[in-house]
């Protein structure tokens, strides 16, 4: 799919929590907002860009993070962190972001999901069938929802996006574990088949 058409308008819901973690969980890396934001815009007219966030009382750094995120051209929707009396949290911004991208539908041609979530089906097949718009969805491939990206108009998968990760801590011991991961779902399915 090509990002050169500028009459287009897009845009672009931003699941943070979701890619945050899973930057950080297979390439021990961040994410370069900026980066992002520029790769899946392309030399389309940007309409919106929100990114989802729940702050903590206690995260070090916090305010930093939420500010390159301003810097890097998100409006933000922010929420408190919610902690139970278990321990357990809860931030996620699923709701918010589907009301956000129905809400704004009327003035896009393109929605552009940033998620491997696949709580956010029903929201793609509702742009796409409901409304008639093409959604896209970008995320992490080895992470993200199948059924997610094979409903998407179209998938980015962001390891595969230049420059969309920053700060990886050991290249090495990542793509290790890539590789790790890749041979222990291919164990997975040998077994399943016998």
């Amino acid at each position: 799919m090509s990002y050169d058409h500028p009459s287009q308008r897009v845009g672009v819901f931003v699941d943070v929590q979701n890619v945050y973690h899973s930057a950080k969980n297979l390439y021990h890396a961040r994410v370069n907002f900026k980066e992002l934001l520029r790769n899946l815009v392309g030399r389309r007219s940007l309409v919106r860009a929100y990114a989802y966030v729940a702050k903590s009382e206690t995260a070090a750094g916090e305010e930093s993070f939420f500010d390159a995120l301003q810097k890097s051209g998100f409006d933000l929707r922010m929420k408190d962190l919610q902690v139970y009396p278990d321990g357990t949290k809860k931030g996620d911004w699923d709701v918010g972001l589907a009301v956000d991208a129905i809400r704004y539908s009327p003035m896009l041609d393109v929605i552009v999901i940033v998620t491997g979530d696949g709580d956010f089906i029903p929201l793609v097949e509702y742009l796409k069938v409901g409304l008639g718009r093409d959604v896209e969805v970008a995320g992490f491939g080895h992470t993200s929802s199948g059924k997610l990206k094979e409903i998407a108009t179209n998938f980015t998968d962001i390891e595969r996006m230049p420059r969309a990760l920053l700060k990886i801590k050991d290249r090495n011991r990542g793509q290790q574990e890539m590789r790790n991961r890749g041979q222990g779902n291919r164990s997975r399915n040998n077994n399943q088949r016998q």
